[in-house]
């Protein structure tokens, strides 16, 4: 990498502005013409488990109905479904409530495209979390959109930021230093070997922080891609997808611009507990266990539905894929309602 620090940052050349890759991606993802401002939507360029089956919105409908129990059956329950995309989510989880739970609750969208056409009316529409949620806070995959600092070592074992230009191209700025080189000390310290890379994930722990705090009561849920303290990349995980595809990440529109989320950053607030998606779903009875074969001569239509539920289960629950995502549950004024029971005394 190219390592000039002379005119930066803000410095410009013939190809383009040099930025850190936070200015960058905030522009590329969510400025005027950004990618998350396409019609088409993130679903249109990769998949989460929103889209890999309905099975996952039931899911989040049962642990949003273990919150309502935990909170006494509210007069109104809330379900906030944060970085909503198109509204594949809260659409879902709304149709799966139990007639009881579904005439209480409340859901809302908070993305900053506009409202797609001919979403449910029930669903409000925001561009940031509502105040005194009472209920349930869902960020599946937002996080790792929430823009960061990247940092590389230099020959002289210094972490300095990356600076990157519309095109792509990299060249090393300032040192790393206030509060991110904080952050790096504690969560992410870098050995000093050129060319070791991390994400500062300081600004998803504040975004984090404040998403929590619009809870007065119920819980709040992270899912994503996820590394704890045991388990940090040495070189970053920075990446782009489009139309299905990882990529190199390019700051111009292109493409989604993501990195895995240090969770156990986020996770600092009392009563925080990580697991994996694997461990939560089963939690709510997601288990993906084939149909009996005694099914198939019985009922052969029926087996079919229930095979087809079990690879879908299976897929939401797989070691290696899906299954590894990293939740993060917070529980605001209520027990976590995924604890195992601990029987009787």
């Amino acid at each position: 990498m190219t390592d000039e620090t002379a005119g930066v940052p803000g410095g410009g050349t013939a190809a383009g502005e040099w930025r850190g890759w936070r200015a960058a991606t905030e522009a590329a993802l969510y400025g005027p013409g950004g990618f998350y401002r396409r019609p088409e939507g993130p679903a249109g360029h990769f998949r989460t488990s929103v889209h890999a089956s309905p099975l996952f919105a039931g899911a989040v409908a049962r642990l949003l109905c273990r919150v309502d129990e935990a909170l006494g059956h509210p007069a109104t329950l809330d379900f906030v479904d944060m970085g909503a995309g198109r509204g594949e989510l809260v659409t879902g989880v709304l149709a799966a409530l139990p007639a009881e739970v579904a005439a209480r609750a409340r859901g809302y969208a908070v993305e900053i495209a506009d409202r797609p056409d001919g979403l449910d009316p029930r669903i409000t529409w925001l561009s940031g979390p509502p105040h005194d949620v009472t209920g349930l806070l869902f960020a599946n995959e937002w996080l790792d959109n929430v823009p960061v600092e990247v940092a590389e070592v230099d020959a002289a074992g210094r972490p300095r930021l990356v600076l990157v230009r519309e095109d792509g191209a990299e060249r090393l700025g300032p040192p790393v230093s206030g509060p991110e080189a904080e952050w790096l000390a504690r969560w992410w310290p870098l050995p000093a070997e050129e060319g070791l890379r991390a994400e500062i994930g300081l600004p998803r722990d504040t975004a984090w922080a404040s998403a929590v705090d619009r809870v007065a009561r119920g819980l709040a849920v992270a899912v994503d891609y996820a590394h704890t303290a045991d388990t940090r990349p040495p070189f970053g995980t920075l990446s782009g997808f489009r139309e299905g595809r990882e990529t190199a990440p390019v700051p111009d529109g292109s493409c989604d611009i993501t990195a895995h989320v240090a969770l156990d950053a986020c996770a600092t607030l009392p009563g925080a507990r990580l697991l994996t998606q694997r461990a939560a779903l089963r939690a709510v009875g997601l288990a993906g266990a084939r149909p009996p074969l005694t099914l198939a001569t019985t009922d052969p239509t029926a087996y079919v539905r229930a095979l087809a539920s079990a690879g879908e289960a299976a897929e939401l629950t797989a070691p290696g894929g899906l299954g590894d995502f990293g939740w993060l549950l917070q529980p605001v004024g209520i027990p976590d309602p995924l604890a195992p029971d601990p029987g009787p005394e």
